[in-house]
């Protein structure tokens, strides 16, 4: 191939016993558009920490940039040859404005004990129009939306002389629109001869762009395709070894019980508007829409964490009131949050730990101690109902792959028995094996007599696991869908018409 601007040969990588890359060769072009694929623990992030010069590689590995031979990558010299990452929480600094996250980078190169503020920009502005972007440079950035704020992140890798920007899972937290217009500034890049690299599970979106894909699947480089020989089948064949395929739940719920939940107008200043909702037991109901709908402030609102101002709640047909999460944990409400890191795990609290900590006060001696047979008991119960792979009950929860971290949050709290089951996108970050195991046990503990809630900007993961389907939009509930008597084109199609 001609025209490269990265070239590595013979990668490997040995940690402690685990082979996360075996003899992985893989190639960049000038001003290509590239995406890595690969489930959970196929081995991207150290292939990217390699090529960033964060992690080196074992002895044997070539690895040439720009027609240079590096014979030792650090941070330094990687960034040095044009290379940055942006990785998925942005690393910016949200007290600071557009124009000190821009351009710092600069700024601590230069290694001025006096920050020239007209210089500083001088090189925010340049930045931004590099891409054709005007931001308000005296804004601070935590105010800016994820879009905004990952276009802060672009130009600040534009302050230096960028010939390939890794981006590891960008439109996770992006709406359609949003998602758009950052391929628009890829493209826009590639035009200046700037490669990018994208790492994501959300490939459909990033196909529209990705001219080759590189594939990686236990450590080993499958092979490297051009995106036109691909669709979302083969990928996943060539991913997983295997296909997946899609089994709609159509389980009818007995509708002449009483719902597991009702809610009649309830509102909440700036955040919904006359929600009415039923649930029954056993039912899965999906809610969708963009970004900024309104979604996850329900949720909250139903967890205890976001009261409602007006409105009634009913759960089991009685009028109830929640005010806290421990008010809706005792009427039997769960709820597995979006960002499990933050929200869902203590991370460096054990894996057993995490599993148990819902429950601790069912797991008790007769002298209130905790008794440690039940506990382990609980732990093993959950590990084998939940297929997670871990290398000991001790071992941190952060130390486990995405998919079984997912399980960890899901684990803990199908042990409170909950009657609902609030799920915010419960599969984002999280590779298509892991998402369609995480899904069958969802549609077990539904067909087991759980109400389940799922909420998703992802349409297939509502359609094909939902008995019904809800589009929220402004804070209201808009359109109802029987996911067995429609496809995903007619919603998508509904959500952007009503877009606007």
């Amino acid at each position: 191939m001609e025209n490269l601007f990265l070239s590595m040969q013979g990668i490997n990588k040995r940690y402690a016993g685990v082979q996360a890359l075996d003899n992985v060769d893989f190639a960049v072009r000038q001003g290509e558009i590239h995406c890595l694929a690969g489930t959970n623990g196929s081995g991207k992030s150290t292939l990217v920490k390699i090529i960033s010069g964060v992690v080196q590689p074992d002895p044997g590995a070539e690895i040439v940039i720009n027609g240079n031979r590096v014979h030792h990558l650090s941070s330094m010299e990687s960034i040095r040859n044009g290379i940055e990452v942006i990785y998925q929480d942005l690393s910016l600094f949200p007290n600071l404005t557009v124009q000190e996250n821009i351009s710092i980078s600069e700024t601590v190169s230069s290694r001025r004990r006096i920050i020239s503020w007209k210089k500083s920009r001088e090189t925010a502005k340049r930045a931004m129009e590099r891409i054709g972007i005007n931001l308000d440079l005296d804004a601070v950035v935590s105010g800016l939306s994820m879009a905004d704020q990952q276009l802060v992140a672009i130009s600040r890798a534009l302050t230096g002389n960028l010939k390939l920007l890794i981006m590891d899972e960008p439109t996770t937290a992006l709406t359609k629109k949003e998602i758009d217009a950052l391929l628009a500034v890829v493209l826009d890049m590639k035009a200046k001869g700037i490669a990018t690299l994208f790492i994501s599970h959300k490939l459909n979106e990033v196909m529209e762009v990705a001219e080759r894909v590189t594939v990686l699947r236990d450590g080993k480089s499958i092979g490297c395709f051009s995106s036109n020989e691909l669709d979302d089948k083969k990928i996943e064949y060539h991913m997983t070894g295997t296909t997946t395929t899609y089994s709609p739940y159509h389980a009818v719920p007995d509708t002449g019980q009483v719902p597991l939940l009702q809610t009649r107008e309830l509102s909440k200043k700036d955040n919904f508007s006359g929600i009415n909702l039923t649930v029954y037991p056993g039912e899965i109901v999906g809610i969708t829409g963009l970004l900024g709908s309104g979604r996850t402030e329900l949720a909250l609102a139903l967890f205890g964490l976001n009261p409602p101002d007006s409105g009634e709640i009913r759960l089991s047909g009685k009028p109830t009131v929640i005010g806290s999460v421990k008010q809706a944990m005792h009427h039997g409400i769960a709820y597995v949050p979006e960002n499990r890191l933050a929200e869902g795990l203590i991370l460096d609290q054990s894996i057993g730990k995490n599993i148990v900590i819902t429950v601790l006060d069912r797991l008790l001696t007769a002298l209130r101690f905790i008794d440690k047979e039940k506990v382990n008991s609980r732990i093993t119960h959950s590990v084998n109902e939940l297929s997670i792979k871990i290398p000991g009950p001790e071992a941190a929860v952060k130390t486990l792959s995405g998919g079984n971290q997912q399980r960890v949050v899901l684990a803990k709290w199908i042990a409170s028995n909950p009657g609902l089951f609030i799920l915010d996108n419960p599969t984002v970050g999280i590779d298509i094996a892991a998402k369609s195991s995480i899904h069958a046990v969802i549609k077990q503990l539904a067909l087991n007599g759980m109400g389940i809630i799922i909420i998703s900007d992802e349409i297939p993961e509502v359609l094909y696991n939902c008995n019904r389907v809800l589009v929220m939009n402004r804070g209201r509930i808009i359109r109802e869908f029987v996911s067995r008597d429609t496809t995903e084109e007619e919603i998508q199609a509904f959500i952007e018409a009503t877009a606007v």
